[in-house]
């Protein structure tokens, strides 16, 4: 049974999430809707990060296996068909190593948060960065950021619904960078605990706004304890922006 490789793309806003629920449309539901439509086949979906409801992504990473063999480009130009009016495109379709698995074979994923810090609200932006409505203080996020960047227990900012089995992280990265009005703080880790940057990036706008210093970023993820993490960031700011695979 041929496996393909997907690379996909999709605003976040209008979804429970990636992961299908009983109720709500996901975006793991509406790729398996497509891929039945077009092949009459009832094939599960597996995807590389399970984004919460409102993230969005320009680069998840799923595999799929049909019965019968497809082109590539016939494949995702199918779907693309299929999912039509949903804000989700497949951007690339490859037939893959039948091992070859989206989640537990990636070795790193990257995302981005996007923040917006002026005192008009966005507009067209409006579900796609978190408006924070004061100037904030980057130099100070960025060199506060990298008390965060190592192999730590991450149990200050994981969810408390978060269903891994430890919270021992490598975070490998997270820079903080100004691009015109938009501030960008990325991350990059083999995996990450639910919630995990979201919580680091809502803390990180406390350091921001001068409530926070880097030692109160250090203590609050040395107290191990969900109530010393700062506010939570909301989702429309979060892309899953890559996924690798191979050596780290």
């Amino acid at each position: 049974m041929p496996r393909y490789r997907l690379l996909i793309e999709y605003d976040g806003t209008p979804f429970v999430g990636w992961q299908s629920q009983p109720v709500g449309v996901s975006v793991q539901g509406a790729l398996e809707t497509a891929v039945f439509k077009l092949t009459r086949e009832e094939a599960g979906i597996r995807g590389a990060g399970r984004t919460d409801a409102g993230v969005h992504a320009t680069g998840q990473v799923a595999h799929v296996d049909i019965e019968k063999t497809w082109a590539p480009s016939r494949l995702c130009d199918g779907l693309n068909f299929y999912l039509k009016p949903l804000p989700i495109v497949v951007r690339d379709c490859a037939e893959t190593d039948p091992a070859f698995d989206a989640r537990f074979s990636a070795t790193a994923r990257h995302y981005l948060y996007r923040i917006l810090p002026r005192r008009a609200p966005p507009a067209i932006e409006r579900k796609r960065v978190w408006w924070v409505p004061r100037t904030l203080d980057v130099e100070a996020m960025r060199e506060a950021a990298s008390a965060l960047v190592g192999h730590h227990d991450f149990t200050t900012f994981r969810a408390a619904q978060c269903q891994a089995n430890s919270p021992m992280r490598t975070l490998d990265r997270l820079d903080v960078t100004q691009n015109g009005e938009i501030i960008e703080i990325r991350a990059s880790a083999r995996s990450f605990l639910h919630n995990q940057v979201r919580s680091m990036v809502g803390s990180l706008k406390h350091v921001g706004e001068g409530k926070w210093r880097r030692d109160d970023l250090a203590a609050a993820l040395a107290a191990k304890d969900r109530t010393a993490c700062g506010t939570v960031a909301p989702a429309s700011g979060l892309y899953l922006v890559s996924v690798d695979y191979g050596a780290r």
